[in-house]
This record gives structure tokens, C-alpha cells and sequence, in this order.
């Protein structure tokens, strides 16, 4: 992923601080290679961790590269159901209205 399509406060990030931002996605790339989930489990699991810690831009980061690896809607949707028995409505409605966001754009 280049810096032109990372979000902005992440972008900014690796222009300003390049070596760091080559660290961390060296890390990111390692979590992935690190055990034998596929391209797709992984993918949900990362959303419904940011789904989980109420981070409305990493949802919608994840919402986007979900939709560009192929990903349903639906399927991206399921997980903010998946959230409300265990993180309680209010937090599976919002995460919920964050992935329409990107899925259904009005």
C-alpha cells in the first residue's frame, strides 16, 4: 500500500516517519505470516478487533480493504451483528453505521 492511499493521519505518519512506518508494517506483515489463517479470516478477525476497540477509522479502513479483496458487504456487516452479544448493542449499532459508511454510501 502506498502512502498516497493510507488514511490521512496514517499517511502523514509515513512520510514524516518513514522508518517507522517500514517497522510496523514489517510487524504487520510478520502477525500475518505467523500462523495459518488465510487472507480472508484474517481480514474479519482484524475488523472485528476494530470493531472491539471502537476505532471508527480502523473499521472503515478494514471495511475498505475488505471491499477491495473481494469481501461482501453483508459478510463485513455480519461481524457488527457478531459484536452485539458480546460488546452490547450500542457498540454493534455504531460499528454497524461505520461500516455502512463505506458499504452503503448515501
Amino acid at each position: 500500500m502506498s502512502n498516497q492511499e493510507l488514511p490521512s493521519g496514517a499517511g502523514q505518519v509515513a512520510d514524516d516517519y518513514p522508518e517507522v512506518w517500514e517497522a510496523y508494517a514489517a510487524l504487520g506483515k510478520a502477525c500475518a505470516e505467523s500462523g495459518p489463517l488465510d487472507a480472508r479470516t484474517r481480514r474479519l478477525v482484524k475488523l472485528a478487533l476494530a470493531v472491539g476497540a471502537r476505532s471508527e477509522g480502523a473499521v472503515h479502513s478494514h471495511v475498505r480493504r475488505g471491499l477491495e479483496e473481494g469481501e461482501s458487504g453483508e459478510a463485513l456487516k455480519q461481524v457488527a451483528m457478531l459484536a452485539i452479544p458480546t460488546l452490547g448493542l450500542p457498540s454493534g449499532v455504531a460499528a454497524l453505521t461505520w461500516i455502512e459508511d463505506i458499504t452503503d454510501p448515501s
